[in-house]
């Protein structure tokens, strides 16, 4: 697996090539301090997966990302970093970013790496712990707008809280298959691919 990691900070940078290297499984083929530095470095070195912080002098992680995903949709893009805002997580989603994990998670970076090498979205689960922050007031939102009923906005809302089609159908007394189906027409009447978009829907609704 193939690495390039982004930090403004210089010794954070060198212990992520260092710990993560030593794992065997992980090669970090370059460094860089700013986000500029993650686009140059990204097209020289296309690697599988970068692994870059938000706040840095200039341009930050998320513009990075922005920039390098509108030039390559397939662009792996995992952010570390120490800061668990709101505005941030939001945005990291509705760029395309594979994951947002905290530094302070240390063990659970290298997990991370790989989870996104297996086409999967990784959160931190402190991230996670924020997400019912991020969905709430959203009972103002006139969702029938798009045509949603109101089981569907539920769906939607359960959705958007993490949970899995078992948990939904506990909690709202469906079998796994009607939530399967139900999903399936939701996303059918936005026009979205998947429960990620979903739940950024949500998010951007609220």
């Amino acid at each position: 697996m193939n690495i390039v990691v982004i930090d403004d900070d210089k010794l954070v940078a060198i212990s992520l090539k260092t710990i993560l290297e030593s794992t065997g499984k992980i090669k970090i083929s370059a460094m860089g301090h700013s986000g500029e530095e993650a686009i140059s470095l990204y097209d020289q070195y296309k690697p599988d997966i970068i692994l870059m912080d938000i706040r840095m002098q200039g341009m930050s992680g998320l513009e990075a990302g922005e920039r390098i995903l509108a030039s390559d949709s397939s662009a792996k893009i995992l952010y570390l970093t120490t800061f668990s805002d709101d505005e941030y997580i939001v945005k990291a989603l509705n760029i395309g970013a594979k994951g947002y994990i905290l530094k302070q998670d240390f063990n659970g970076i290298e997990p991370a790496l790989q989870a996104v090498m297996n086409g999967q979205r990784v959160f931190g689960e402190s991230v996670m712990d924020r997400l019912p922050e991020l969905i709430s007031g959203s009972e103002s939102f006139d969702y029938s707008q798009f045509g949603l009923t109101d089981k569907e906005w539920e769906l939607t809302t359960l959705v958007a809280q993490g949970m899995s089609n078992k948990e939904i159908a506990a909690r709202m007394f469906l079998s796994e298959g009607t939530v399967r189906n139900y999903l399936s027409q939701i996303l059918e009447k936005l026009d979205l691919r998947d429960r990620t978009q979903l739940a950024i829907f949500y998010f951007n609704h609220k």
